[in-house]
């Protein structure tokens, strides 16, 4: 057999090995706390929450890897927004109407809101900075 396809293999068997080896440190990641600036919304609040000024609204779950990544920029966002609005979180298998009211078909799905309304929608994993810079275009 010819050395290339050795090194073929060899590449293969590391890189599923890798990849099997990140997936289960990120499966069994802990979740971080939420800050005490983040406010977790429900059907009774979410309009009452969100009816006046700039709120980030993260529809997450629990079991979602990339919601986890999230959790750590979400938390600094809320820090460090600066009075520019708010962070708030919608746990999606508590809160399913809001899902579906939202059409959220993925998560982390992060909506804009502005005085109540959708201005902007972000799916998938959003650093510290684009967040806080859409926020503050709002």
């Amino acid at each position: 057999m010819d050395p290339f396809y050795y090194g073929l293999i060899a590449f293969v068997v590391i890189f599923i090995g890798y990849s099997y080896f990140n997936y289960r440190r990120m499966k069994h990641f802990a979740s971080l706390p939420d800050a005490e600036e983040i406010q977790h919304l429900t059907t009774d609040n979410f309009k009452a929450k969100t009816a006046k000024g700039v709120v980030l609204v993260d529809f997450w779950a629990g079991w979602c890897t990339p919601c986890k990544m999230m959790a750590p920029v979400l938390n600094q966002v809320a820090r460090s927004s600066g009075g520019v609005g708010q962070v708030a979180k919608v746990n999606v298998e508590e809160q399913q109407r809001l899902a579906e009211q939202f059409k959220v078909r993925s998560i982390p799905t992060l909506l804009l809101l502005k005085d109540g309304r959708e201005v902007d929608r972000f799916v998938g994993v959003k650093s510290k900075d684009f967040l806080l810079k859409k926020m503050l275009q709002a």
